[in-house]
């Protein structure tokens, strides 16, 4: 994999994990071990120590949850409107490192742990610490565009702490995960009420800086066909870099994204806004926990689900 396709997979594959697997909420004392309880069945180098395809990890990163993403379908994740900003090159990757897969490992690695693995490597391209992936994931049956679970991007404080809490993560998971908006673009849409009609009251939010709302009216102006706005106009693309410097736009009121200016009106999520605007080292290394502590959300292990041959269809399935 390319360090630019590592870029344009990150900003993909991480906002997608994000907001499949997403986020928790209430205290920001998050738990300091890896892995977490929800994944009992998830280990490292779990494909050297089964003795299925020890060279997994190295043949993802070099060509380039439960996978239902991936899947294709009318009605499926991959093509609901929600999902719409997500290119074709995304799943080309993954469809392809797939296939170098099945030719040296023949029926062992999932699509849920390619889409890890991939992530973590396009992570680590843009400057983020390559952590290690807990594996052993296997991919589910189906897929259905009604399962996407996305809260409103002008969600408040409180409400996003509840969402995260309900995937089981935690306060300073969430302040965490949020900083994967250093790199990539949202939707006009995203961000029109906050532009022209905050809490319905037909004007702007006030908590944005005057400066990034002239900007972003003439992105997004009034009845636009939805183009795409910078998350983190320091840090445009195409080539992203993992950097801190979404936290030092949330301290000055200069986020694109309701949710993310609101970390700094909450006690403890202010706090780590605060840290890791500073710290670098130390987002860094909390994110690879964090990110660990999602992705292990909801998994199938064991003899649930199937390991799919190729990773836009299930096994069963027939024209």
């Amino acid at each position: 994999m390319g360090r630019e396709n590592g870029h344009f997979l990150f900003v993909s594959l991480v906002v997608v994990a994000l907001a499949l697997m997403s986020f928790e909420y209430v205290s920001v004392q998050a738990a300091e071990t890896l892995p977490p309880p929800a994944a009992p069945r998830l280990i490292r180098q779990y494909y050297k120590k089964t003795n299925t395809c020890e060279n997994a990890e190295n043949f993802v990163k070099h060509q380039g949850c439960d996978g239902s993403i991936l899947l294709d379908g009318p009605n499926t994740e991959k093509f609901a409107p929600q999902n719409s900003g997500l290119g074709k090159e995304v799943f080309i990757v993954i469809d392809k490192i797939k296939t170098v897969l099945e030719d040296r490992c023949p029926g062992a690695v999932s699509c849920a742990d390619i889409l890890n693995l991939a992530t973590r490597d396009a992570l680590s391209y843009a400057g983020a610490p390559s952590y290690p992936v807990l594996l052993g994931r296997r991919d589910g049956y189906e897929s259905k565009a009604s399962w996407i679970d996305f809260p409103s991007p002008s969600i408040s404080w409180e409400s996003a702490l509840k969402y995260f809490q309900s995937k089981g993560l935690d306060g300073e998971d969430m302040a965490t995960l949020l900083g994967a908006h250093t790199m990539g673009k949202t939707h006009c849409s995203y961000i029109q009420d906050r532009l022209y009609n905050f809490n319905k009251t037909g004007k702007p939010d006030p908590t944005m800086k005057k400066s990034v709302f002239n900007d972003l009216t003439k992105q997004c102006p009034k009845g636009s066909k939805n183009p795409t706005v910078e998350l983190n106009p320091d840090n445009s693309g195409p080539n992203y870099k993992f950097t801190n410097s979404y936290y030092t736009r949330v301290l000055a009121e200069k986020s694109i994204l309701g949710v993310d200016q609101q970390l700094k009106y909450g006690n403890e999520s202010y706090q780590l806004v605060d840290e890791y605007s500073r710290l670098f080292e130390k987002f860094r290394r909390r994110f690879a926990l964090s990110i660990n502590r999602m992705a292990a959300y909801k998994v199938l292990t064991g003899t649930k689900g199937e390991i799919r041959k190729k990773c836009s269809i299930r096994n069963s399935y027939k024209a």
